[in-house]
């Protein structure tokens, strides 16, 4: 078999066909080395899904005469410069480009322009590569005083089998619009455009740099309800930072599209942060449900391998358990820091479906006039047959609260809440909580009323709460299960005859590397030989389990997101169970005291917004949305 030299046109072809795989990956090149040129406003445009025509224009530093020739060399990068040794350092990268193939692999295969005029020079200068073939450089006009405009037009003409590998027009624009979302979150002090066949479809103004200028344009790109329900995060360890927001666990989505990961700026796609953010909120949604984040790392350029693909849409950590476990705690800090905040996205649900019932009981006809009662007594109007007492629901047993501050009752209502903080009751198992004379200034108000023995109404200073007991209820009792849990240990009961499953050779080893992990959970084990785990004791609240399948569900976890969450997920399933089975019920009447320091300890404690399933565990309604719903406002 002969060795033979690939022709240089084929190099910068196989070379387009890492680096340029789609229009959006093209336009992602752009921008990366606009924003190295310190553009501090991106234009965008894309005609035919960016097959047909890209425009990419910044403010950038420019090119001079002599580096438009120079920039569509392959390799040839103003990125990189060597050391004093003349060593080429590519361990420590601090910009977002700097393989040097971008322009000319783009070049090689769509007809390339570029026009650009350098900061401090009068005159401007242009240069023009079609399918490789490169022109000679040129004077031309340019609009700004200094910057760069790239133009791509009949993308992949030069290699006609690639298109039919392209999408559709719209899944193509669809990409791009996703790419500069991307883009736009990593640099929130860049203002973005983009056009799409003539239609404006992004405009992003610059917004100061830092958390609250991040999350105002997270809103912009993401909607104002991800500003509404986010929570912060900031902390470092180990000289890695981690910075941005989360969302509520009431906030979540179907999938995981809305989950974005900013390494030292760059937009990157890594399956770490999915399984961090599994971990993060296992405790408060389904598996079917996911959060949304998105979570800027920084760190030193030494930590972290940008140079994985020629993308550089991957990367690879020194280090990668430190920044999951980063990742996971900070995640979990910021949580329990949230307290019984629930997303603002339950109340305009619960409006909106108040709305959307425009006849709210079966035969139920409204009058013609907003009158009401008055056209009725007129004649202009025949009531429902039905009497309203008859009406579902509401003949049915419910309690009330109608707080009076004086007399006997007020000496009640300082034995119910006086000094001494939560407590179980001995017969009932509700919680008496120590609170103030008046709770209605508290965030979740004061109870006024049981309805259907099931939701407790409670009003504020601006509006009502409605509470689902059971709910509630179950996450209090949930989150005390795992204090003990934690405090106390989780207790093991040894098997009879110990169990051995096989395992391959790698995934055994994974796993007995993390058995003083596993054990502090219960589950006991040790090594039996190449490709296989004794296990010796399992956790007694998993009652008779099958062992082998609990461990290889460990090591298909330990594979995929580096920590045992199946034994942690089975774990906290029976604590929620058992947790369900031993919280108020629905249909148990409560008196005002004990609906009040449901209240109260929903307020004390982390998470109480959502029950052990991500469902809301109240609504809150403002008094501004109430008028509306009947046209006071």
């Amino acid at each position: 078999m002969t060795i033979r030299r690939l022709p240089p046109e084929t190099v910068n072809r196989i070379a387009a066909g890492e680096v340029v795989e789609r229009p959006a990956s093209a336009i992602k090149e752009l921008v990366d080395n606009a924003i190295d040129a310190g553009a501090t406003r991106i234009e965008v445009e894309a005609h035919g899904g960016g097959l047909t025509r890209i425009l990419v224009a910044d403010d950038g530093c420019g090119l001079t005469a002599e580096e438009l020739p120079v920039a569509i060399e392959r390799h040839a990068t103003s990125k990189l410069a060597p050391d004093e040794d003349g060593l080429w350092d590519l361990l420590r990268i601090h910009t977002m480009g700097f393989r040097g193939e971008a322009l000319p692999s783009i070049g090689s295969v769509a007809r390339l322009s570029i026009s650009s005029r350098a900061r401090g020079q009068a005159d401007a200068f242009s240069i023009l590569v079609e399918g490789g073939s490169v022109g000679d450089v040129a004077p031309a006009a340019f609009p700004g005083p200094h910057g760069a405009r790239i133009e791509v037009r009949d993308l992949f003409y030069a290699t006609p089998a690639r298109l039919k590998f392209m999408k559709s027009e719209r899944a193509e624009a669809l990409a791009i619009t996703e790419e500069i979302k991307r883009q736009a979150m990593a640099h929130e002090a860049i203002t973005f455009s983009l056009d799409i066949d003539g239609r404006r479809i992004l405009r992003l103004p610059a917004e100061h740099p830092g958390p609250q200028g991040r999350l105002a344009r997270l809103a912009a790109v993401l909607g104002r309800d991800f500003q509404d329900n986010a929570i912060e995060i900031d902390q470092t360890r180990d000289g890695v930072r981690l910075a941005g927001f989360a969302g509520l666990p009431t906030y979540n989505r179907g999938n995981a599209a809305h989950q974005y990961l900013f390494v030292n700026g760059r937009p990157v796609r890594d399956r770490l942060l999915q399984g961090a953010l599994r971990a993060a909120y296992a405790d408060f949604l389904a598996r079917d449900r996911h959060p949304t984040a998105a979570l800027y790392v920084t760190l030193d350029p030494t930590e972290v391998d940008i140079n994985v693909h020629p993308a550089k849409a991957e990367v690879r950590f020194r280090d990668p358990a430190l920044v999951r476990g980063l990742i996971v705690g900070a995640l979990r800090h910021a949580l329990a820091g949230a307290g019984h905040r629930a997303s603002t996205t339950v109340a305009a649900q619960a409006l909106d479906s108040i709305r959307a019932q425009q006849s709210p009981f079966p035969g139920y006809q409204p009058g013609p006039s907003p009158a009401g009662f008055s056209a009725w007594r007129e004649g202009g109007w025949t009531p429902p047959t039905q009497r309203p007492m008859d009406l579902p629901g509401l003949s049915e047993v419910s309690a009330r609260v109608e707080p009076s501050y004086g007399g006997e009752l007020a000496e009640v209502v300082r034995e119910a809440y006086g000094a001494g903080g939560f407590d179980t009751h001995p017969t009932t198992d509700y919680l008496v909580a120590s609170a103030p004379f008046d709770p209605i200034d508290y965030p979740l108000g004061a109870a006024r009323a049981q309805v259907h023995e099931t939701y407790i109404v409670a009003q504020t200073r601006d509006g009502m709460v409605i509470v689902d007991q059971h709910a509630a209820h179950e996450r209090l009792v949930y989150e005390r299960m795992k204090r003990e849990m934690a405090d106390g240990g989780v207790a093991r009961q040894t098997l009879l005859l110990p169990e051995v499953v096989d395992l391959d050779p790698a995934e055994a080893e994974r796993v007995v590397a993390r058995a003083e992990e596993l054990a502090s959970l219960g589950l006991v084990i040790e090594s039996f030989g190449p490709g296989a785990v004794l296990v010796r004791e399992t956790p007694a609240l998993l009652g008779k389990t099958d062992a082998a399948a609990l461990v290889r569900d460990i090591a298909d976890d330990l594979a995929e997101n580096g920590a045992a969450l199946a034994l942690k997920e089975r774990l906290e399933e029976v604590c929620s169970t058992m947790a369900c089975h031993g919280s108020v019920r629905a249909g148990r009447r409560l008196n005002g005291a004990e609906m009040n320091a449901l209240l109260r300890e929903m307020e004390a404690t982390p998470h109480s917004g959502q029950c052990n399933h991500g469902r809301p565990t109240y609504v809150e309604l403002k008094l501004a949305d109430i008028e509306k719903l009947f046209g006071r406002r």
